[in-house]
This record gives C-alpha cells, sequence and structure tokens, in this order.
C-alpha cells in the first residue's frame, strides 16, 4: 500500500483550510479565502436589508408612534397656550418619533437577534461588526422620517407655530436618530435576556417622553441636569429654537455638533457592544 501525500489528492485542501484547484498546467495551487467586504458597501447592503425588513413589519408601529405624539400634543394644548413653551412641546414630540423607533425598536430587535443567535449569522459573513450596527441604526433612523414631518407639521398648526425652518428636520433627523439608535443598539447587545433589553427600550423612550416633550422651565433643577444627559435633548433643542422670529443660528449648530458628537460615541458603544456580543 502506498502513502500519497494528501495534497496532491483531487479537491484536496491544506491544512489551514484553504481548497486546492488544479491550474491549466495541471500544477496544484491553493485558493485563499475571499477578501473581506468594504465598510462602506457593506453598511449599504446592511442598510438596504434592513430598510426592506422594517418597511414590511415596522409600519404599524410607526403609526402608533405618530398618533401617540399627536395626542401628546392634542392633550397638551389644554395646558400650554403658545412661547417657548409649545415651541418645546412641537420640537419634543417630534423628535419622540424618532426615540420610539431608534431607541425603543433597535434595542428589542438587537435584543431578540442576541438571544436567538442570529448573531452568530452575522458573525460568519465577511462584514466589518461597525457595518451590522451603522446599517441597522441608519436604517431605524431614516424610518422614522414620515412620522418625524407629520408630527412637525400638525404640532405647528395646533399651536400656530411657523412652518419656515422645518427643514432643519434634514439635520436633526439623522443627528438625533444616529445618537437614539446607538443608544438602543447598545442597551439590547449589552442587556443578558430580551425581555431586559425591552424594559430598557421602553424606560428610554419614556424618558425622551418625559424630559423632552414637557417645558424644561416647569422641571426641577435636578430634572434639568438629568435632563441635559439625554441625547435626544440637543435635537429637541436646535428644532424648538428654529420657530422663533430670530433664531439663534449659532446655538442651533452648537446644539446640532453637541449631538453628532453623542451619536459617534453611542455608535462606537454599540459597535463594541456587538464584537463582544458576537463572540460570546
Amino acid at each position: 500500500m502506498s502513502v500519497v501525500p494528501a495534497e496532491v489528492l483531487p479537491g484536496a485542501a491544506r491544512a489551514d483550510g484553504s481548497p486546492a484547484v488544479d491550474t491549466e498546467d495541471g500544477v496544484r495551487a491553493v485558493a485563499g479565502l475571499g477578501p473581506r467586504a468594504r465598510l462602506w458597501p457593506a453598511l449599504a447592503a446592511v442598510y438596504r436589508a434592513q430598510l426592506s425588513r422594517a418597511r414590511v413589519a415596522r409600519i404599524p408601529l410607526l403609526f402608533v408612534a405618530t398618533f401617540q405624539s399627536i395626542g401628546i400634543m392634542v392633550l397638551m394644548r389644554g395646558v400650554v397656550d403658545g412661547g417657548r413653551e409649545a415651541q418645546a412641546v412641537v420640537a419634543g414630540s417630534s423628535v419622540l418619533v424618532v426615540a420610539f423607533v431608534a431607541l425603543n425598536l433597535l434595542a428589542q430587535y438587537f435584543g431578540q437577534l442576541r438571544a436567538s443567535g442570529g448573531l452568530d449569522h452575522y458573525a460568519t459573513l465577511p462584514v466589518p461588526p461597525a457595518a451590522v450596527v451603522l446599517g441597522a441604526a441608519a436604517a431605524y433612523a431614516s424610518f422614522t422620517v414620515p412620522g418625524t414631518l407629520v408630527t412637525a407639521v400638525v404640532g405647528s398648526v395646533l399651536f400656530g407655530l411657523p412652518l419656515t425652518h422645518l427643514w432643519i428636520l434634514a439635520a436633526v433627523i439623522p443627528l438625533a436618530g444616529a445618537a437614539l439608535a446607538g443608544l438602543g443598539a447598545a442597551l439590547g447587545l449589552l442587556a443578558p435576556r430580551p425581555e431586559l433589553a425591552t424594559l430598557l427600550g421602553q424606560l428610554g423612550m419614556s424618558a425622551v417622553l418625559l424630559l423632552g416633550v414637557l417645558p424644561p422651565d416647569r422641571l426641577p433643577a435636578v430634572i434639568q441636569y438629568a435632563r441635559d444627559l439625554l441625547p435626544s435633548t440637543y435635537g429637541v433643542e436646535a428644532f424648538g429654537l428654529t420657530f422663533g422670529a430670530n433664531p439663534d443660528w449659532g446655538v442651533v449648530l452648537l446644539d446640532l455638533a453637541v449631538c453628532a458628537g453623542v451619536g459617534v460615541v453611542s455608535l462606537a458603544v454599540a459597535t463594541w457592544a456587538y464584537r463582544r456580543a458576537a463572540v460570546r
């Protein structure tokens, strides 16, 4: 009986798992594994997949988030007459739609994904962890655009506020959405159980509701400090300032810059949490 090296057998593979193939001159060669996907193409692929999934599964919840925010404004209409308080109510209610989807639902999604073993599927793909987190966060944040616009328009009409500067939502939605989506993804990935991820998402959305919609001047000093820790606060402040006759655009840009900085940090934490959860 002769012993033949494994490298010369048809379809043989090296010890490292790379398959061997025949070249045209009969020489055995080793076929290397394909390269990992680059960040931006992988992010775009995850974004399209998540957006398609959210469009089918999350439309009823988007209606709930929008009607919830409009209902809150209708209730506050009996308490708030106008001025800065009305601006705070409309701005807070509009950003609340973003919080409901980007924070609450994304925390639930990643919590369920971790519990069901869905992270193992992503871990086998040649996709950077940042692409998974950023793609899902971007999809959930962009999914809030229609509801936020409807809420802002209805609130402005309800309280008699000008519609002139609603274009600022083009900056508020992605920046506040990134900050809240990063927070929601981190909560879902770090929670040991999906039920706890759901609870944390609900608590986060409740904090945005209580501290973002209520006029800040009516809150106790301690609660105002807690309000400053919320990522959505700066998006609410930036949007609310644009309802004035002469908005201070320097302050608006500063609030948006803070919101963007918080978004970068929260998405970085969510990416770290994804890596941590994927290797367990």
